[in-house]
């Protein structure tokens, strides 16, 4: 198998950034969401399974037969599942039922074997994420394996550095606030030293729940945005480079969920409805003639299981 052509008939990345309207009061700044959701397996993270799986098979970390492991809440599982099967490679998951059903199908669907830990009502907490990450350094342990290390993997900042060019590229260099939750932290810096590249210079703001404020507080705890705040440091953050961190509700970001399926036509995630919020109040603060983008982090229907849009 040619793995180079296979990675490269994958298409990711070139996705729509839209102005929002309707969920943005009058008289305040411009807010630009960058609608990851067209990708293949319909998330952000298609870029960074591409470019840690693209590393991987270059350093000869791993040949196809291969397997590799991970611990994820879903998107980036099934990214990696994804692209693992394009070029011959096994993948393994480990997950909880704490999150989205429909995730962890997906990465079945893909050809993913998919190991469960339980959680405490189905909170995502600090605890949870420890045990899941135990379980998957046993499993990297084992012959044939490879810890794809989402964490830690140096190919991961690089991977979401197009994401931020096609941002300043679409908006001609005028934007002046780059927001967005934090999870390892890989996409928020590397969309960030994307748009450096182009030779924009924006501030840039990180952001968790306000349930779990480890960044602000330093005291994490449950909440119910999957694929932020998992309950350590994001290690790619980079405090030289971004100007705050903010908190934002959960109760307001799965009500801007469902505001942006009604009002923008837009079916996005919990994280992503926490991004909108936050977008908008920076909006409101800069004023008019002011340009905030951020992310549109995955689709609302990996959600439609639960209580969502219900």
């Amino acid at each position: 198998m040619d793995w180079r052509a296979a990675l490269a008939a994958v298409r990711v990345g070139s996705t729509p950034l839209v102005r929002l309207t309707r969920v943005v009061p009058e008289g305040i700044g411009e807010v630009w969401l960058k609608l990851e959701s067209v990708n293949p397996t319909g998330s952000y993270k298609d870029r960074v399974a591409l470019a840690i799986i693209r590393g991987a098979l270059e350093r000869g970390d791993v040949v196809p037969g291969d397997r590799l492991v991970e611990y994820t809440g879903g998107s980036t599982g099934t990214a990696l599942a994804h692209a693992a099967a394009r070029v011959g490679l096994r993948f393994t998951a480990v997950s909880s039922d704490a999150f989205a059903a429909v995730k962890l199908r997906s990465m079945v669907a893909y050809g993913a074997e998919v190991l469960v830990e339980p959680s405490e009502d189905g909170a995502i907490t600090p605890n949870l994420i420890a045990r899941m990450r135990d379980r998957a350094y046993v499993l990297a342990d084992e012959p044939g394996a490879w810890y794809t290390d989402q964490f830690g993997n140096a190919d991961i900042r690089p991977g979401y550095a197009p994401m931020g060019a096609e941002i300043a590229d679409s908006l001609d260099g005028q934007l002046d606030v780059l927001c967005a939750g934090v999870g390892t932290g890989g996409a928020l810096m590397g969309a960030a030293d994307g748009i450096d590249a182009t030779g924009c210079r924006t501030d840039v703001v990180a952001l968790e729940p306000t349930e779990s404020p480890l960044l602000t507080t330093g005291t994490g705890g449950p909440h119910r945005i999957e694929g932020i705040a998992v309950g350590f440091v994001p290690p790619f953050l980079d405090r030289d480079r971004i100007t705050e961190v903010r908190t934002v509700d959960q109760v307001d970001a799965l009500s801007m969920c469902r505001r942006l399926a009604v009002e923008e036509g837009l079916l996005c995630g919990p994280s992503t409805g926490l991004n909108v919020v936050a977008a908008i109040r920076l909006a409101v603060e800069r004023g008019e003639g002011s340009v905030v983008a951020t992310f549109g982090v995955d689709s609302g229907s990996k959600y439609l299981d639960g209580d969502l849009f219900g």
